[in-house]
């Protein structure tokens, strides 16, 4: 008689565990809703649309997340022991099949909602007149390349790669395209003209990133992998490398900055200056 009491007063933990279950769900939903965490405003249109497919896929999961959250806890609450003989239940194969073919279909359809941002910015070519810059990673840091005046990149020479003398990329001193390139450790771009990104890697991968584009893209060596969008708000916004690359890793990073058209102009004069004075 005393087993069956103790049995029969064990519910608690299931009642327990059922609250827990409700107040981290809705703390879930509060912290969420009110953006506690958010990531920030993107500062591309095609980062817009990504938002807006980012805000579709969460309000799809999150429905399926409550349900099924709530459910289990109505599932130990209803089903929690109350010193009765446990009964064994069959599963329910139809059951598995709607549901399986229902999150077949949410995963598919959702694939396909997303297709067109990702195809825009790394598929569909840019405009005529964008502004090409060459990205280039390699442990730990970003190198950036400007075409100069003459809208031509110089030949690269892997042979003359030396940071140590000022030539990281290793422009070729014997191409007269090269002689106007311009080679920063920061990217700096215009507000509201199209830009291409040229990415590459000198030694292993890595990965170009910026959040508040919306960018996300490794870098291969061996490979030129194209990628292209306009941004829209003038501002600083630093640059990461989201591929673990080595022990320096860490601290492999660089700033956009994101000019008016004027004050771009300004820089790029500033630094074809400077190449004009070296190379007297």
């Amino acid at each position: 008689m005393g087993s069956r009491k103790s049995c029969a007063g064990s519910s608690a933990p299931a009642v327990l565990l059922s609250i827990v279950i409700l107040i981290l769900v809705g703390s879930t939903l509060y912290f969420h809703i009110a953006k506690t965490w958010w990531f920030p405003a993107a500062i591309t249109p095609v980062g817009s649309q990504i938002d807006q497919q980012f805000f579709v896929t969460f309000i799809a999961t999150g429905i399926v997340f409550v349900l099924a959250q709530l459910t289990l806890a109505w599932m130990v609450f209803r089903y929690r022991d109350h010193g009765q003989k446990a009964r064994f239940v069959r599963g329910n194969h139809m059951l598995e099949v709607v549901w399986t073919t229902a999150t077949l279909v949410i995963f598919v359809a959702l694939g396909v909602m997303a297709a067109h941002a990702w195809g825009e910015v790394h598929f569909g070519g840019p405009e005529p007149g964008a502004l090409q810059v060459e990205v280039t990673g390699v442990q730990f840091v970003w190198n950036f390349r400007y075409p100069g005046a003459d809208g031509k990149f110089g030949r690269i020479n892997p042979k003359d790669i030396d940071a140590s003398t000022g030539n990281p990329l290793g422009l070729d001193p014997n191409d007269p395209a090269g002689k106007d390139d311009i080679v920063t450790g920061d990217l700096y771009l215009p507000v509201g003209r199209e830009i291409e990104l040229m990415l590459r890697s000198q030694d292993v991968v890595h990965s170009f990133f910026v959040r508040e584009l919306r960018v996300k893209q490794d870098t291969v060596p061996g490979l030129v992998i194209p990628v292209h969008f306009t941004v829209t708000k003038p501002g600083d916004y630093e640059i990461t490398c989201n591929q673990l690359c080595g022990l320096g890793h860490y601290h492999m990073h660089a700033m956009l900055h994101v000019l008016s058209d004027t004050d771009f102009q300004q820089w790029e004069q500033k630094q074809e200056a400077q190449n004009a004075q070296a190379g007297q």
